[in-house]
């Protein structure tokens, strides 16, 4: 409603959709590895994390602002599952607000290609649909990457199954200019943006990095 906070209903005095209160209750995801924005407990030595350290990402840095946690969980599940186009305009207003209007990097924005399963169940493509948006505000070229097979649901799979499950899953027209940024909503184990950065090396996008709104905690994986 038109005047009041997105989240609490609650009357506002400022210009963002929600309150000061909800503003500082969001699960802001401050401490994370700037490779794959892991949540981490704290940075210790160095601002990687030692699972990017091992098997590094083919990605070279991640802006994911928030947590998947409530409220945005329920968030995202009333833009994905109900098509709700008032859910989608918030939660590109919540990366304009973390991210600013100018995208960290990339001269094209690539968003994950949804499944074609998923699509036809669902009636559009999410990450498409916010693509359209964050790239208006951004005033960044909008690139389509293609899916070369559809992929069963990461959901409740293990970080293994899912690289198992999305490899060569994508594939995109080259060439690429030097640096791109690819879109997600959400980010679980990094293993979809992961398998399509691959697709982007291969044609030819040498600085690759990627922007979600939220990353999936670790003990929630």
């Amino acid at each position: 409603m038109p005047g009041y906070c997105a989240f609490c209903y609650a009357r506002l005095s400022g210009d963002l959709p929600w309150c000061d209160d909800c503003d500082a209750e969001l699960p802001r995801n401050g401490v994370a590895c700037r490779r794959c924005a892991e949540p981490m407990a704290t940075l210790g030595g160095g601002d990687v994390c030692g699972r990017c350290l091992r098997r590094p990402p083919a990605f070279d840095a991640a802006w994911v602002p928030l947590r998947y946690e409530e409220p945005l969980v329920r968030l995202v599940q009333r833009f994905k599952f109900s098509a709700d186009p008032r859910a989608g305009t918030l939660l590109v207003e919540l990366l304009i607000h973390a991210l600013g209007d100018t995208a960290p990097c990339g001269e094209r924005l690539i968003g994950v290609p949804g499944s074609w399963a998923r699509t036809r169940e669902r009636g559009f493509d999410p990450v498409a649909w916010l693509g359209d948006a964050l790239a208006e505000r951004w005033q960044l070229p909008r690139l389509a990457a293609l899916r070369q097979r559809d992929s069963s649901s990461q959901r409740g799979l293990d970080r293994a199954a899912r690289r198992r499950n999305v490899k060569d899953a994508f594939g995109i027209e080259g060439p690429l200019p030097e640096s791109v940024l690819l879109l997600d909503d959400v980010m679980t184990t990094g293993a979809t943006l992961d398998a399509l950065a691959l697709a982007c090396r291969r044609a030819g996008a040498r600085h690759i990095g990627v922007v979600a709104l939220a990353r999936t905690p670790p003990d929630r994986i």
